[in-house]
């Protein structure tokens, strides 16, 4: 379908921008996770960024997707070696960035990569520049865990290395806008990632935003629970888990490879003979669901906050399932009209955590 067709047929549907080059895998995943997300929800539109010849026949193939999707030709690829800088400065035509673009030019809702998430982020913020009172955005991802909702979220987990008291008390604001608006929590519970959950424990980096994340919570509507340790990341004490850039993405690779050693292991041992073979047969509907609660690919999608517009990280060996699980991510938070109100969240927090600071 021709963008002016598709600007037409879309006027009160959701439109999501995809960048169907930068996985590991190639554009046939994304266009896969495209079928898949239809079935549940047929009124999505994409805007898909690549190689028009390519995806053209890719898409040819599925004749039940070719109305809802319209192909941005893209000469260049952003590939997993690129520096953000360097893509900042000649990367005009590639496909990632003209999937932002999309976004800036309100031609789609939200935007979708499974490319280099450094330039994803360097890029996001050139073009779609911060929300009034950000000071520095974040990642927040999706982590399963033992609350009623099985999961919780996690953020910083990689935009930025750094992050003061300021930037901690801002994380755990948006971390409870996309609680509520994601997960629909009414009143999150936000602990503060450290070393142990004593109170004189920590950086005092960390002692500071434990002060303003304890004195936004009235005004935030949130339950401040105080210090959290790596292990009440999964549990059910906690909803949004606060930390920075470096320790987040740290404990989110560490997670991904525990998951998959477990995987990795229980299939070793069901296949070691065969009464465990018998075994793994009369447990298969147990084990499905045990699989699933630690599958990655069901929370994939790592969320940019604090951004005029909002954009989602899939991971970089999505298969069509993750694909799938991110589009739903995307149709969800735009539904609930979730960046808006997380601008209206964090507009005045920064001076109010300042403030807060000048009086220590």
């Amino acid at each position: 379908m021709e963008p002016s067709n598709l600007v037409e047929e879309q006027q009160n549907s959701l439109v999501i921008s995809i960048d169907a080059m930068g996985g590991d895998k190639g554009p046939t995943v994304i266009i896969d996770g495209i079928v898949k997300s239809l079935l549940k929800h047929p009124d999505t539109f994409f805007i898909i960024h690549g190689n028009k010849e390519n995806l053209g026949h890719l898409i040819g193939k599925q004749s039940n997707i070719k109305s809802k999707c319209t192909i941005v030709h893209c000469k260049e690829v952003v590939t997993m070696d690129d520096k953000p800088s360097q893509v900042i400065r000649n990367g005009s035509n590639t496909s990632m960035w003209s999937t932002i673009e999309s976004v800036k030019q309100k031609k789609a809702s939200i935007a979708i990569s499974c490319g280099n998430t450094g330039a994803l982020m360097a890029l996001s913020m050139v073009r779609l520049r911060k929300l009034p009172g950000v000071i520095r955005p974040a990642i927040a991802c999706l982590w399963p865990s033992k609350n009623k909702h099985g999961l919780n979220i996690v953020l910083d987990v990689g935009a930025d290395v750094k992050a003061d008291a300021v930037d901690l008390s801002q994380y755990a604001l948006m971390g409870v806008s996309y609680a509520r608006n994601g997960l629909n929590i009414k009143k999150p519970r936000v602990g503060l990632l450290n070393v142990g959950t004593e109170e004189h424990k920590g950086r005092p980096i960390i002692r500071q935003a434990f002060e303003l994340i304890d004195t936004n919570s009235a005004n935030g509507d949130y339950e401040f629970i105080g210090f959290v340790e790596g292990s009440d990341i999964p549990s059910a004490n906690v909803d949004v888990i606060v930390t920075d850039g470096f320790t987040g993405n740290i404990a989110l690779k560490t997670g991904e490879g525990t998951a998959k050693l477990i995987r990795e292991r229980l299939v070793k041992v069901f296949k070691s003979n065969f009464l465990s073979r018998i075994g793994s047969i009369l447990a298969s509907k147990q084990l499905k669901i045990f699989a699933e609660g630690i599958d990655p690919r069901r929370v994939n999608g790592g969320v940019f906050l604090g951004l005029n517009g909002t954009v989602i990280k899939s991971h970089g060996d999505s298969d069509a399932t993750g694909v799938a699980a991110a589009i739903e991510l995307a149709i969800s938070l735009t539904k609930s009209g979730f960046n808006e109100r997380l601008a209206a969240r964090v507009a005045s927090s920064t001076q109010d955590d300042l403030h807060v600071l000048e009086d220590k």
